[in-house]
């Protein structure tokens, strides 16, 4: 939908796309009252929708500017380069913002952890189990305070906590 940029006079533009990446950043967002002879309110939020994407998802998988002009190929060339151009000027506070937001998502932290391996030999109900357990310990510090958590965990449990573990750490490693 970023098409729908083609309708404001392109002298305009910079300053729209300013006020989008401030919303994106957490600041005052920019306001339909101020563009509502140019779009309809459907048209002015899937503008928003589509120009804050752009910008999180530019940033966010740091693609490259010949990408960023490609998809707003529809729209014009004067309006690709000045998406290009506020992109480069606050490439750095989308990025940051991008990173609060995902540290935000709670509110807890690893503070320590400890395992152990056990093997079940058998139960009440089965004489022969032979399934490795593992325990595993967590202290969590929530709000300020230590919250030791505790978990067993099977052979399919401990393995999807891995390919989780694991699936957080490439997210990780590409915003760095």
């Amino acid at each position: 939908m970023v098409h729908l940029l083609g309708k404001l006079p392109s002298e305009e533009c910079p300053k729209l796309l300013h006020w989008v990446v401030d919303g994106v950043c957490g600041r005052e967002p920019p306001r339909m009252a101020d563009y509502g002879n140019t779009w309809t309110l459907v048209e002015w939020m899937e503008l928003l929708d589509s120009l804050s994407s752009l910008f999180r998802l530019a940033v966010g998988k740091k693609t490259p500017n010949e990408e960023v002009l490609a998809s707003l190929a529809d729209v014009g060339s004067g309006y690709g380069e000045a998406v290009l151009t506020v992109l480069r000027a606050r490439r750095e506070e989308i990025r940051q913002a991008l990173v609060e937001r995902t540290n935000n998502v709670s509110s807890s932290t690893l503070q320590d952890f400890d395992w152990q391996i056990k093997l079940a030999l058998s139960s009440d109900k089965i004489s022969s189990l032979h399934t490795p357990l593992l325990n595993l310990h967590l202290d969590v510090k929530e709000n300020g305070a230590l919250k030791p958590l505790s978990v067993e965990m099977n052979r399919e449990e401990l393995q999807t906590l891995i390919s989780s573990l694991e699936a957080a750490n490439k997210v990780v490693l590409q915003l760095k």
